[in-house]
């Protein structure tokens, strides 16, 4: 399965020939064989490889692998993932890595293969009510956080402060949300609030979108962990419902019912929201379209997806004093 034209996907994947011989090699040490075949996978927008590999012998695995000298960030994504999967308890639903190359120029992980599919986009009734009914599960078993190999890290929330700060991000942010740019003051005013918002116990993903979900017959599996955060348990389905508006769909329905938000404040949720429209939109704004480095797959998702969470935040309502549910 290639990633060519797939907006759920970026743009920057680099098939497994044209990995340096030590690297693939290095992959195949880990794996205890030579690879002779290996596919591209869709999903997620890390530069560098993400494939599917299959082995002379029959076995299967998946492998990512990045040029740590052009991606710096992304590599140390890959260092700080194999560092979280460690951490990760028995039971959740997360790939098994099997091992990790990391000659501080290339780094390279290596997972166990879950024969899965992504979520069908924009969501399927019966495929997003199976991923909701998971998230309690998930962190029911995340909870409290265990201890990881790695430091906390500070959740993908918030943005708002920046684009405030910047000129040309504020040009940038009237041109593709110009309510957000009429609004700004408002979200400024929830983002202050964040801080609060965020105190919780449970191991969140911090990046729970569907191009990081697969469905196999039996389990939904969260795969790419580099920016878990300890926070409150409903943090990553707000996240994901996000993902619903993209589709055109009212999250609100959804949100009303799932047991991981009874009892919360509602405008907890606003401020999480916000926050999330806030990451999202301040990291387009911050990209140069004309700069042959920027994904432009990836500042198109982190638009739409921007802009999907400030609608069902319109949705919600959220200035109107609405009570706990």
């Amino acid at each position: 399965m290639t990633t060519d034209n797939d907006p759920s996907t970026g743009s920057r994947r680099k098939p497994w020939r044209e990995l340096p011989r030590s690297v693939r090699t290095g992959i195949e040490d880990v794996l205890g064989g030579r690879v002779t075949a290996a596919t591209s996978q869709r999903g997620g927008f890390s530069d560098g490889l993400a494939a599917r590999l299959g082995l002379a012998d029959g076995r299967r695995a998946f492998a990512k692998a990045v040029d740590a000298t052009t991606a710096p960030a992304v590599a140390a994504f890959h260092r700080r993932e194999a560092a979280v999967n460690d951490g990760l308890p028995h039971g959740v639903p997360v790939p098994r890595l099997l091992g990790a190359y990391d000659d501080q120029e290339w780094v390279a992980l290596v997972f166990e293969d879950v024969d899965g599919a992504l979520p069908v986009q924009p969501w399927r009734e019966g495929e997003l009510e199976r991923v909701l009914d998971a998230l309690t599960g998930l962190a029911e078993r995340l909870t409290p956080a265990p201890r990881l190999n790695s430091a906390d890290t500070s959740p993908r929330l918030g943005g708002w402060g920046r684009l405030a700060d910047s000129p040309g991000s504020r040009v940038k942010l009237g041109e593709i949300a110009p309510g957000a740019a009429r609004e700004l003051e408002r979200h400024l005013a929830l983002e202050a609030r964040l801080p609060e918002v965020i105190v919780g116990d449970t191991l969140t993903h911090g990046d729970l979108y569907p191009f990081n979900v697969l469905l196999t017959d039996e389990r939904v599996v969260v795969v790419d962990w580099p920016h878990a955060w300890t926070g409150p348990a409903y943090a990553d389905l707000v996240m994901l419902l996000g993902s619903v508006a993209l589709g055109g769909a009212d999250p609100e329905p959804y949100a009303a019912r799932h047991p991981l938000l009874t009892g919360v404040d509602p405008e907890a949720v606003d401020v999480l929201i916000s926050a999330q429209a806030g990451f999202l939109l301040a990291a387009a704004c911050s990209m140069d379209s004309a700069d042959p480095g920027t994904d432009p797959r990836l500042e198109h998702m982190m638009t739409a997806l921007g802009l999907a969470s400030l609608r069902w935040l319109s949705l919600r309502g959220y200035n109107s004093g609405r009570k706990q549910r």
